[in-house]
């Protein structure tokens, strides 16, 4: 059980909607099946006790041309999750806990209490909305009334640290988690963990195929890219990618079973039209090729957004080929997101 520590309500409309402008031609879906989230911080030139303007946090990019800031100015969320049933409920993960909000983002609580802060992910189980999973610098928490009360569920997991959470979508009670050491396998609703994969350093991602339910993939620190065709139990390194520098993510494509993107240090974005046997680097246009974080728009084929170190977000429109100058600036990117809307 925990204790609620802070109820905020955004007294501000005006920073609480404020909007920044794109540069570039966009192109939207003339129906977009999802919403698209972004937790960002605004890095650049900051130092603690700096007086600043700039709104970081979590912000929502609906027509994929004007975000827009949702909730107060927050220094550092990693992770945004949206009840399926209901996309008023979010709930984010930030340096001081999970935090929830009911009415779309207008007012926020922090869920947890002292013990359980610095969530680095945070999913909502699509077999049972009420059910959250976090990962925690020491462990999984997990919460089945909605984020009300929290229970540690980490156990077989001896090295606690855990960066990223996924939850199959098919299958009630199996969860993936990448950690400090590997990745690791919950058939029964996170009660036992088994270690699936080894890994020398930690599990930056851990992503299920849209396509194949069987298909996950992860990005590590120091093992590269690996990939799991049998619904996460073995995997396997791919070739073509390194192992000697950090991959923050990847993502697949939904509108192209084999279209996959990758980013990371000194490796920029590496894309594959072949379902991960070939790779190749998508870097021309960018500023620096020590990237943060990659997505690929599930509503616009060929869409690519990407995170460069402390610039601003990247758009392509031709799956990295060229890229163009997006939103913010001077940001580090923790999370794109997009929701399907009900």
């Amino acid at each position: 059980m925990h204790r609620s520590l802070l109820c905020v309500r955004i007294l501000a409309a005006g920073s609480a909607l404020q909007a920044f402008a794109f540069s570039g031609h966009a192109q939207s879906s003339p129906d977009p099946k999802y919403d698209f989230y972004v937790c960002a911080s605004m890095t650049k030139d900051f130092t603690i006790g700096k007086r600043t303007t700039r709104l970081s946090g979590l912000f929502r990019i609906e027509d994929r041309t004007t975000p827009r800031h949702i909730g107060f100015n927050h220094p550092k969320q990693d992770a945004v999750a949206v009840d399926p049933s209901d996309p008023k409920v979010i709930f984010t993960a930030g340096l001081n806990g999970v935090l929830r909000s009911l009415d779309g983002g207008e007012s926020w609580r922090i869920m947890t209490s002292w013990d359980m802060t610095e969530p680095k992910d945070i999913v909502i189980d699509p077999n049972a909305p009420d059910h959250i999973i976090v990962g925690l610098p020491d462990g999984i928490g997990v919460s089945r009334d909605r984020g009300v009360s929290w229970d540690r569920m980490d156990s077989g997991i001896p090295r606690k640290y855990t960066q990223s959470i996924v939850v199959d979508r098919t299958e009630a009670g199996r969860m993936v988690a990448g950690t400090e050491k590997g990745i690791y396998l919950s058939e029964d609703g996170a009660k036992h963990w088994t270690l699936v994969q080894p890994a020398d350093a930690t599990v930056t991602n851990v992503s299920q195929s849209p396509h194949d339910p069987g298909v996950y993939m992860a990005t590590t620190q120091e093992n590269g890219v690996l990939m799991s065709t049998d619904g996460a139990r073995s995997w396997h390194q791919l070739d073509g990618l390194t192992s000697a520098h950090t991959i923050h993510n990847g993502d697949f494509d939904t509108t192209d079973p084999d279209r996959l993107a990758v980013c990371g240090w000194t490796i920029g974005v590496q894309v594959s039209e072949d379902g991960g046997k070939t790779w190749t680097a998508r870097n021309d246009g960018l500023p620096t090729a020590n990237v943060w974080r990659v997505a690929i728009d599930p509503d616009i084929s060929g869409r690519l957004y990407c995170s460069p170190h402390q610039e601003a977000v990247y758009v392509s429109d031709d799956f990295g080929l060229t890229w163009r100058h997006g939103f913010f600036e001077g940001a580090v990117v923790w999370d794109f997101a997009f929701i399907a809307r009900p």
